[in-house]
């Protein structure tokens, strides 16, 4: 049998030395006995992909909303996605696979219904702000429970990465800067698929001087983000990418918000409204019928106050569910 002994030895013999070993890691906030044949990083990849809150992401938005078709991307695939870039790259700089795939699956957790315009809504009328990282690493602690535990207990390497995929922190891990970056390689990407497939821009549209340096095609410029970034890291400390890709992706990221994240086309002003009403009438509810709240999360207002579990409700939200709720509670029959 190869079992954990075997796999951490193994990591020594053929992962880089800048590689995290799963046999160094820092540990858990609550010890626990290991187990006979996964590593403790192999074990975090498999407990969030058996969460409720991975499910859940097959019906979040990614960014467009109800889109018509099904072929557009959600939260679900767009993480499947990120962990794809993400093991290529782990692979060939002989880091370490499992604790990146971890970080990968768990990175997008705690995000709202409604990709980043629920999470707008959500920040600007919760007392404490909202900010889809730091809820994807209070799923991870604290929400997705077990019968024995609070919290999935993930390692000390998993939650960091999880914590700074996005935002101005830098990943303690090499495994969690290629998460970090790997995100970014990856939505800017399918979301021009994804626009060009809804018709929203046209491939004449994309920048010439972006496409010239990176590619004609999706195929092509994820091929070149993710070869420039082995290239650029190999036997270094840090994950980085050449100074003429970077400059040329977020050219391209520029582009997206200019013409599809704030495109009227993709969010109408009036589906915009929709996402703000249900959002802001849903938080006032529970706020008003705490009671009403599941009851794991009331059981939670004497420590963490009725506010915040009033957001972690919503938060965890799917849209159609957050959708339907809405109009059950306040829509009247007659009206459906």
């Amino acid at each position: 049998m190869i079992g954990r002994e075997r796999i951490e030895k193994r990591e020594y013999e053929i992962l880089s030395p800048f590689a995290s070993k799963a046999a160094e890691s820092r540990g858990r906030r609550e010890p626990e006995e290991q187990c006979a044949i996964r590593t403790d990083y192999q074990r975090d990849r498999d407990r969030i992909i058996h969460s409720k809150s991975f499910r859940r992401l097959m019906h979040k938005t990614q960014v467009f909303l109800a889109p018509e078709g099904d072929h557009f991307r959600t939260r679900l695939t767009h993480t499947i996605e990120v962990s794809q870039i993400s093991r290529t790259i782990a692979r060939a700089l002989g880091l370490n696979e499992d604790l990146t795939e971890a970080i990968a699956m768990g990175h997008d957790l705690g995000h709202t219904p409604f990709g980043h315009n629920g999470e707008k809504v959500l920040d600007s009328i919760h007392k404490g702000g909202f900010r889809h990282n730091i809820q994807s690493l209070r799923v991870a602690d604290v929400l997705e429970s077990g019968s024995a535990r609070r919290g999935m207990n993930l390692t000390m390497e998993v939650r960091d990465g999880i914590l700074n995929h996005t935002g101005l922190g830098t990943p303690l891990t090499l495994e969690g800067q290629i998460v970090k970056i790997s995100d970014r390689v990856a939505y800017i990407n399918h979301d021009i698929d994804d626009a060009l497939r809804s018709g929203v821009i046209t491939a004449d549209d994309l920048p010439k001087q972006c496409l010239s340096v990176l590619g004609e095609t999706h195929r092509a410029r994820i091929d070149t983000l993710v070869t420039d970034l082995i290239n650029s890291s190999w036997q270094t400390e840090r994950i980085s990418m050449s100074s003429v890709c970077m400059e040329h992706m977020d050219l391209l990221r520029d582009f997206m918000f200019q013409n599809v994240y704030h495109n009227n086309r993709v969010k109408k002003d009036e589906d915009l409204q929709k996402v703000k009403n249900i959002i802001e009438s849903l938080y006032r509810y529970f706020q008003e019928n705490p009671t009403m709240l599941p009851e794991e999360l009331q059981r939670m207002i004497p420590e963490f106050g009725l506010d915040e579990m009033v957001k972690d409700y919503i938060a965890g939200m799917t849209d159609r569910y957050a959708m339907n709720l809405y109009t059950d509670l306040f829509v009247p029959r007659g009206w459906k």
